[in-house]
């Protein structure tokens, strides 16, 4: 006889956090949202702490490398979408990674007998000011010059100039040795007031380039989060039929951490797609596994080797798969069953492995609900997708803008890997919807704010950080009635709107 649980799951919008005793210095300045990403033990720390609990889902509406660049700005990871070709998820990778890495590999160069027309269409391509005049018009060839915007007036010049005419020459440039640290180009930078320095090799060849923008953007964003070479720490989703050939191409790309995309994580091809990963390359790639959404399925991918575990089947703002299969669970229970799951294999084991609530986030507050009832981290798709950073197109509508937003199991989308079984390479049935969310603007703008409501909840609950608040946390039930009390209720409220005359 099938096993019956009785009790009804249950939603974050049916929790209330209560307040704690918060002393002076409970402010939401002195709260830390430090967060591991991937597993640890006892003792150690995790390979990848993020400075935010946030990251983005792996879809196509949702993740891509400029969002990727965003995120990892603010303190969070991105995981680019892996619904497209082996090669276009690893060049989306290879962008993200090399946007700021202090020193750069140069993207925007030309050959001296090039043109001023042809810098001011190279400008218009990359966006960059600065180019690179080098021998043969490579980013590592010999370096010849330098071409600023201070170099030219395209209303005063003949678009037939040629670059060696008007460019800055080599030997009235200040440049620095291969090796040389970037501190030590920093402050040749600052004592020199130039805005880029050219790093080159003893042959005279172009290595990197260090920029002034790149120092001022770090201390004007502190949370950034960075890899040990000062570049962007990115995610990448794979699946589990052609994870061989992806994984080498993502990990080549400069992927710091992957995670298998699938609606439902309880199942033998993530274990061999997780197995094959361990059998090439041990530990050193680290990989998130899910969803699930009770202990089992905890167990079993932790038993797998997974680097952090996914909770959620049913709850995204896009995702019909409970009304099609009718398989699923309320995310705040399934999120509180399986973070019991983890704390209880710590104990056993002292391997730590971060739980991430994927799902179910309507309101800021459920982020700090969710962080609350034990999650590590929260992958968001609804969230992000309304930002200018998404890949998705802007549109108006009755004069109010949108973004367009679509699940992963849409026929949009087609991303039968997500939702593959083992049988014919197709998307049988739709499991996601083609929507549209109201456009909200920048990610830094938003983020910042969301934030700075979970700092401001945790003060209330006398917590300085995530593992605080989920010691501290008292979490009770609401009654539908509660709900209503929750909002305005019972007054007739100005129309805030302003009017357009």
């Amino acid at each position: 006889m099938a096993t019956f649980i009785n009790e009804p799951s249950h939603t974050f919008n049916e929790y209330l956090l209560i307040p704690g005793y918060s002393d002076s210095s409970c402010i939401p300045a002195n709260v830390s949202l430090k967060t591991p990403l991937v597993k640890f033990k006892k003792g150690e720390e995790s390979a990848i702490t993020m400075n935010i609990p946030l990251v983005s889902a792996i879809m196509q509406a949702v993740s891509g490398d400029r969002l990727a660049v965003a995120l990892a700005t603010e303190g969070g990871v991105s995981f680019i979408y892996g619904s497209q070709s082996v090669e276009d998820e690893a060049a989306m990778v290879a962008r993200a990674k090399s946007y700021k890495a202090g020193f750069v590999k140069s993207d925007s160069n030309v050959k001296p007998d090039d043109t001023l027309g042809d810098i001011v269409e190279l400008t218009k391509k990359t966006g960059h000011s600065t180019i690179a005049v080098t021998e043969d018009g490579t980013q590592d060839g010999k370096l010849l010059g330098i071409v600023t915007s201070r170099d030219y007036r395209v209303s005063r010049m003949s678009p037939d100039v040629p670059v060696s005419e008007f460019m800055t020459p080599f030997d009235k440039l200040i440049w620095a040795k291969e090796g040389t640290t970037l501190k030590e180009a920093n402050d040749i930078i600052w004592d020199h007031k130039l805005n880029s320095l050219p790093i080159i090799s003893d042959d005279g060849k172009l290595c990197y380039m260090v920029f002034r923008k790149d120092y001022d953007s770090h201390k004007q964003n502190p949370n950034e989060l960075l890899d040990a070479h000062k570049r962007y720490v990115v995610g990448a989703g794979i699946n589990t039929r052609d994870y061989a050939v992806r994984v080498p191409a993502l990990i080549d790309a400069g992927a710091d951490v992957l995670c298998i995309d699938s609606s439902e994580g309880f199942s033998e091809w993530q274990k061999l797609t997780i197995e094959w990963i361990r059998e090439n390359y041990g530990d050193s790639v680290k990989v998130g596994a899910g969803n699930v959404v009770d202990a089992d399925g905890f167990h079993f991918l932790a038993d797998c080797g997974a680097d952090f575990i996914k909770v959620g089947i049913g709850g995204g703002s896009i995702c019909i798969t409970r009304e099609t299969k009718g398989i699923g669970r309320g995310q705040a229970t399934a999120l509180i069953e399986v973070c019991k799951a983890r704390d209880e294999y710590f104990k056993e084991t002292g391997v730590y492995i971060p739980v991430c609530s994927d799902g179910g986030i309507v309101y800021d507050h459920h982020i700090t609900l969710a962080l609350a009832m034990g999650a590590d981290f929260i992958m968001l798709g609804r969230y992000f997708a309304r930002f200018d950073e998404s890949p998705s197109n802007k549109v108006s509508i009755n004069g109010t803008y949108y973004k367009e937003y679509w699940g992963e199991g849409s026929a949009r989308a087609r991303n039968w890997q997500r939702y593959d079984l083992g049988g014919d390479k197709k998307l049988s049935f739709e499991e996601g919807v083609d929507s549209y969310v109201p456009y909200a603007g920048t990610l830094k703008d938003n983020v910042a704010l969301s934030l700075s409501k979970v700092k401001s909840t945790m003060c209330n609950c006398g917590a300085m950080s995530i593992p605080e608040l989920q010691q501290k946390a008292k979490l009770t039930l609401v009654s539908a009635t509660s709900i209503v009390e929750g909002g305005a209720h019972d007054v007739i409220q100005k129309d805030t709107t302003p009017t357009v005359k």
